[in-house]
């Protein structure tokens, strides 16, 4: 196999495992955008280590090395995969970037910032199209959600019951169905949305919800993060966490933090509550919820504030 297409080789591996009951979303976006890269710098003949370790990282300035590595272990079956047509293949050895499992403290927006992001929204060219209209509406849905990018670019228009007000989500991670009840102004957000989406054109049930105003196929998750990017540096947003740039993904992080902050402020019981919305938010484990009281400053706080006022309530601890 003197010249192996990447891009071809992966629409195979991706055939192969529809043939085989496999439902891949978000490491199949990954394995299709190294491909597209590998074409794009023109590389021919087997993977090669450097090739993958270049692409994990071609966007150094705003990623951090946990999400480098998170990149590579997506590749890696595609790699094994690959090694059985062309025994030349190669991947990194080792862990280069390190493992994917850090936790760094993200940035939480607050409500001025979510809605300064949503206006800005109407400056994107060309002005009143779809384009404008469909990255508002994505970034208002993982804000008030909390849904991943991931699982918000991967929506049907069929998975929006607008009689029911429910969303129907396939997790990114876990590939559960979970259905979200909506907020009243989310239902009509998407609503909204709806009515400018049949225009362009009227769409199958089947048919991707968010679209590209160019061609009518899915909103790419590089499209929908440039847009995002452009806003935040248009509009002087700088980073409170340990990421060097506020990212898409801290709305998602922000909609858990500000529910926590909500439930601690009325002295909701804590145990049903995390439960209930680990599972809203599509969490493997509800310990990955429970992170955010201890990685999260003012939650921590709030965390403290509410057990000196318990311990004065119980007229205090006595070594």
């Amino acid at each position: 196999m003197p010249e192996q297409n990447l891009m071809a080789a992966s629409e195979a591996y991706f055939a192969e495992r529809r043939t085989l009951g496999f439902k891949d979303r978000e490491s199949s976006s990954r394995i299709h955008a190294f491909a597209r890269y590998a074409v794009m710098k023109g590389h021919v003949g087997p993977m090669t280590a450097a090739l993958c370790l270049e692409w994990a990282r071609q966007d150094a300035l705003h990623d951090q090395p946990f999400t480098w590595a998170g990149r590579l272990e997506d590749l890696r079956p595609f790699a094994k995969y690959l090694t059985l047509l062309e025994p030349q293949t190669e991947f990194p050895d080792g862990l280069p970037f390190g493992t994917t499992t850090r936790r760094i403290t993200p940035h939480i927006y607050t409500d001025t910032e979510v809605q300064t992001i949503l206006i800005e929204t109407s400056m994107l060219r060309p002005l009143g199209g779809l384009r404008q209209a469909t990255i508002r509406t994505v970034i208002g849905l993982v804000a008030a959600t909390g849904i991943r990018i991931s699982e918000a670019l991967g929506l049907q228009v069929a998975d929006f019951d607008q009689t029911g007000s429910m969303l129907r989500v396939w997790g990114a991670k876990s590939r559960r169905e979970r259905r979200l009840p909506l907020h009243p102004t989310v239902h009509a957000a998407l609503t909204e949305y709806l009515a400018i989406r049949l225009r362009h054109p009227t769409p199958e049930p089947t048919a991707p919800l968010f679209i590209s105003t160019r061609d009518g196929r899915p909103l790419a998750y590089h499209t929908a993060l440039w847009a995002f990017r452009r806003i935040v540096t248009k509009i002087g947003i700088v980073a409170r966490g340990g990421h060097p740039n506020p990212r898409i993904h801290d709305l998602r992080h922000t909609f858990i933090c500000r529910r926590l902050q909500a439930w601690q402020r009325e002295g909701v019981p804590t145990d049903n509550a995390m439960l209930a919305l680990s599972t809203y938010v599509g969490h493997a484990s509800v310990a990955d919820t429970y992170w955010y009281i201890e990685g999260i400053p003012d939650l921590m706080a709030l965390a403290g504030a509410r057990f000196e006022g318990a311990a004065d309530a119980e007229g205090g601890f006595h070594g």
